[in-house]
Order: structure tokens, then sequence, then C-alpha cells
């Protein structure tokens, strides 16, 4: 296993690479003028909390705050994702950049939603465990 693996920390630096090759897009859609401009400030804002909640996720508190705090990075990407999809396909920007921004949110997605998904089993399976580790009930 790979060090940057360790603690998911490969998909906290995929969603910090996928942020800074998002506002380097938005800085051209932004000289660009016209609706890419109009774009910019809600791409940037869902895609940094997309980033920020994958780092706040690390210090959550709790199982359930990491599982909100991923979630909630979850509908971002979604919403960044939705926002770029858009832009490629109006072709809004430079088009190579557009088509590898929407795969890497597709991935980024898709790996979130499974993180999500295996931590909710793993959970229920721990609880799973206490039930069946309790002594019988006397009746």
């Amino acid at each position: 296993m790979r060090d940057n693996y360790q603690h998911g920390q490969d998909i906290r630096d995929r969603s910090f690479d996928y942020a800074c090759r998002v506002v380097g897009l938005c800085e051209q859609l932004d000289a660009g003028g016209h609706v890419g401009r109009l774009m910019v400030p809600q791409l940037l804002n869902c895609t940094l909390s997309f980033a920020t909640m994958l780092e706040e996720a690390r210090a959550a508190e709790s199982d359930a705050d990491f599982i909100s705090k991923c979630c909630i990075g979850l509908k971002q990407c979604r919403e960044s994702w939705t926002r770029l999809r858009v832009c490629s396909r109006r072709r809004i920007g430079p088009a190579e950049e557009g088509h590898l921004l929407v795969q890497e949110g597709g991935e980024l997605i898709a790996i979130v939603a499974t993180i999500i998904n295996n931590k909710r089993k793993s959970i229920a399976r721990k609880a799973a465990e206490r039930i069946a580790q309790r002594p019988p009930a006397h009746s």
C-alpha cells in the first residue's frame, strides 16, 4: 500500500488537484467573458467546498460526522460536475480541459460515494457484532 493512500490522503489530494484545475479553468472562463464569466462564482464555490469538506471529514468527531461531511462534499462535487458538463456541452472554455475535468469529477463522485457506502456498512457490521457479543437476556 502506498503511503498516500493511508487514511484517505489520495482522495483528498485528488480533490485538491481537481479544485486547483477548476480554478485554472475559471481563470480562463473569466477572461473569456460572456456566459463563462457568469459560471465562475458558482463553479468555484462548489468545487472548493468539495475539497474543503473532504479535509474536514479527516477531523470528524464521530462516524456520523465523517459521513455527514463526506455527503456534503459529494453533493458539492455533483454540483461541480454538472456545471462542468454544461460548460463542456456548450463549448464554454477549453474543450480538452473541460472534458478531462468532467471525467475526473465523475471518478471523484464514484470514489466518495463508495467511501460513504463502505463506512455505513462498516458501522452496521460493528453494531451487529456488538449485538452478537452481548450475553443472552435471562427470562
